[in-house]
């Protein structure tokens, strides 16, 4: 067992993009309800916030969508931008019925929390980034970015056979994201393997890659306009991360009015998983400092 979130219920929720998979749990109360959003590649709301929903959801209302052509959601054509999929993100929580919350995003996750964020500032009332992506400017350097472009533009009768040959392969990228594997939940790595055997998996992660993409930069980049997002944020960031490089946590939050960045020695990429404990006491100061 990797988390209670496992077993929970999923409704069906209406967007624009279909009807979406999302976890509810808690209770609408005094306390604001938080939203959860997953990463990329192979997650979903039920791996990303496995070991999370259940105790968030002691004092207050929890909403993790699946983003379409993920997890619940898999049946559901990509969207591609992280701005579409905030947009989606909207839609579900205007039809589960609450209106101001505080969003959290891990990942690709992160790209979208931050948009809706900017999109629709009113209802944002804190904002819990764990590596967030859409705040670098390019892939690593000129020449790099340059080729992840070219790539993103095969046609799909290349790209795809290459997604199902990455996704039997994912166990071992997985503990490659990590700093130390032993700090993986049981049977966290198997969840991902078997989100990555299903038919269409990787798919809607590869459209928000290409979405993200231009031959000399990453159209995604938000770190220009961080700045003007009134929310106080958090950012949690693992000090050995690979994919998402922590010094894109540290410009942003020097440039938010209300943000403050944690690193996490000896922690990847997974960092709300690697660090759980750390995590929740980071989040849990975080939510009494703001009185969220």
């Amino acid at each position: 067992m990797i988390g209670d979130a496992c077993s929970l219920p999923i409704r069906r929720v209406p967007t624009r993009a279909g009807a979406v998979g999302v976890i509810v749990a808690g209770q609408a109360g005094p306390r604001l309800p938080i939203v959860l959003i997953h990463g990329g590649g192979m997650d979903r709301a039920a791996i990303a916030w496995a070991r999370l929903i259940g105790p968030l959801s002691a004092d207050r209302m929890v909403v993790a969508p699946d983003l379409p052509g993920f997890g619940a959601s898999l049946s559901l054509d990509p969207v591609g931008s992280a701005a579409a999929m905030a947009d989606i993100v909207g839609d579900a929580l205007d039809r589960v019925g609450v209106d101001r919350v505080i969003v959290a995003g891990v990942s690709m996750g992160g790209d979208v929390a931050l948009n809706l964020a900017l999109r629709s500032p009113d209802r944002v009332a804190g904002l819990v980034l764990v590596a967030p992506g859409g705040l670098a400017p390019r892939v690593r350097n000129p020449a790099v970015q340059l080729l992840a472009w070219a790539a993103a533009q095969l046609p799909d009768a290349l790209l795809l056979p290459l997604v199902r040959w990455g996704n039997r392969h994912v166990g071992q990228l997985i503990r490659r994201m990590v700093a130390d594997p032993a700090t993986l939940p049981p049977g966290i790595a198997e969840r991902f393997v078997r989100e990555a055997a299903r038919d269409q998996a990787g798919i809607a992660y590869l459209r928000y890659n290409q979405a993200s993409l231009a031959p000399t930069h990453l159209r995604n980049d938000l770190s220009d306009r961080v700045g003007s997002i009134p929310a106080p944020t958090l950012f949690f960031h693992g000090a050995n991360d690979r994919l998402v490089a922590p010094a894109d946590s540290r410009r942003a939050a020097a440039q938010m009015p209300r943000a403050r960045l944690v690193i996490v020695p000896d922690c990847g990429h997974l960092a709300q998983i690697e660090a759980q404990d750390r995590f929740r006491v980071e989040l849990g100061l975080f939510l009494v400092e703001h009185r969220l």
